[in-house]
């Protein structure tokens, strides 16, 4: 049997995964899954050309039954990144469905097609795990925005502990169907979103490619319970929501909204929830730690925070000097640090790195974050990029950036900050104006976020945008915003 996935143990009829036209029960899937392990048995890693079809879980299924780590492939890369995940990864075969086209770059690489439908029922010792809980599962690289994407290696216990986490927080059983359209190469889509479901012995429903349409059938008629998505799916859905009563039945009838990824906007949180009577609930995690915390369902509504630390995870808020922020009082600004059997294994080839990651046992996540009086967590932004010293103040930009969102003048902002002679930084608000032949003045939004927030903390330029620059998970990319402007 196997640790990950009990309901391959004794595999039934019940549904497990459908995406598009392809349909799998367990008993399908653990004999998909099977037939490809017995061919994967003894492989050192294996890449996965991560589409969004069924082949893709099939295949990290299938290499997780063999004890072959996985490394899922992002199929819009480019072919420098491609090419350095390759190098550094070195696996001996790639995994695909029989209808993908593979660049050029993976032509050295010996191609195994992942068939839905083997004969016969597969390899059965495929399914039994005599596999360490610190084995390696998945090798999942970074976004590279500091330098060269990293492999971060996640191990089977790391995989396990998360989504048991998840499941406790969020009362997540077989009984659940879950239903979303994120990218199967990232933490979100592949491990919470596929793997998750999975490991509750519950249904998963990819709609291949997201659609305001493909979200109220999937949670309405056919009976989906919970819904994954990113920000800008959820902006889409609260645009919808105002002119379509199925949309509204739909979401309404769900037991779980989540969002992830990056900050879901207040005003869509408030149009949501005045639309449907549903909270949508935040959750916080990163590709070396998984999730760290999570907004309880029930608790209430929260916008703006991620919630409380989840079972097991250790986290604390450190100051620039390195001690440790005691108090909870919603002001003081600190570096999330967490531990816990969540975290990953170490940067793959990268010891150098993986030591500075850490201080101690405790993981640097490079995010900046305020705690409430009842320990919730208040993201302001990232160390590197959103934290803006000006006039002697440290500020997120994450709180600026929603303020600036509560204003109907504007669908989309973004905060950096630039030198500045007197104060050390200037704040500056890149925004996407709601109507852009009427834009709000500069100075009607310094106000406005100067009312709602501190006025140290309103922006001191404004540059208006046609669109923000985004990567495929929705995330602002603020190193581009100068090109953008």
């Amino acid at each position: 049997m196997s640790a990950l996935f009990p309901a391959l143990a004794a595999p039934s009829d019940r549904p497990a995964l459908r995406c598009g036209a392809d349909s799998l029960t367990y008993e399908k899937l653990a004999r998909a899954a099977g037939a490809l392990a017995a061919r994967l048995a003894g492989a050192g890693r294996v890449a996965v050309w991560a589409a969004p079809t069924a082949h893709t879980a099939v295949a990290v299924v299938g290499a997780l039954l063999a004890g072959v780590p996985a490394v899922p492939l992002n199929p819009r890369t480019g072919e420098r990144e491609l090419a350095h995940i390759l190098g550094d990864s070195a696996p001996g075969a790639v995994l695909a469905g029989p209808g993908d086209e593979l660049p050029a770059g993976l032509a050295g690489l010996p191609r195994i097609d992942v068939d839905l439908a083997p004969r016969g029922r597969g390899l059965d010792a495929g399914l039994v795990d005599a596999f360490a809980p610190e084995a390696p599962a998945l090798i999942v690289y970074t976004s590279g925005t500091t330098g060269p994407p990293k492999g971060v290696v996640l191990s089977r216990r790391a995989v396990a502990a998360s989504l048991d986490a998840l499941a406790e927080a969020w009362s997540w059983t077989a009984d659940d169907v879950l239903v979303h359209a994120l990218p199967l190469f990232h933490v979100h889509g592949l491990i919470l979103g596929i793997l998750g479901p999975l490991r509750r012995g519950g249904e998963v429903r990819h709609l291949g490619a997201f659609s305001v349409e493909g979200v109220a059938r999937e949670l309405g008629a056919w009976g989906g319970t919970m819904l994954f998505g990113v920000p800008t799916m959820y902006h889409r859905l609260a645009d919808a929501l105002a002119h379509d009563p199925a949309l509204v039945a739909a979401m309404a009838g769900a037991r779980l909204l989540v969002s992830g990824s990056a900050a879901l906007p207040v005003h869509d949180h408030e149009r949501i929830a005045a639309a449907t009577g549903r909270t949508v609930v935040e959750r916080y995690g990163m590709t070396e730690t998984l999730m760290n915390t999570s907004v309880r369902p029930g608790a209430g509504p929260r916008p703006g925070t991620v919630g409380v630390p989840l079972a097991g995870v250790e986290l604390r808020l450190v100051d620039e000097d390195g001690s440790v922020l005691a108090e909870q009082d919603g002001e003081g600004v600190g570096e999330v640090q967490v531990r816990g059997p969540n975290l990953f294994s170490g940067y793959l080839g990268r010891p150098d790195a993986t030591a500075a990651a850490f201080d101690g046992d405790w993981f640097r996540t490079g995010d900046m974050a305020v705690r409430e009086a009842d320990g919730a967590v208040r993201l302001v932004g990232r160390k590197a990029t959103d934290l803006i010293k000006s006039g002697g103040y440290k500020i997120g930009a994450g709180e600026i950036e929603n303020a600036l969102l509560d204003h109907p003048g504007i669908r989309e902002a973004a905060v950096t900050g630039e030198p500045d002679p007197d104060l050390g930084e200037r704040i500056v608000a890149w925004v996407v104006p709601a109507d852009a032949e009427r834009p709000p003045a500069a100075a009607e939004l310094a106000d406005h976020v100067a009312r709602l927030l501190a006025p140290h903390k309103r922006p001191r330029v404004v540059r208006y945008l046609d669109a923000l620059p985004r990567n495929d998970m929705g995330k602002v990319l603020k190193k581009a915003l100068p090109e953008a402007g």
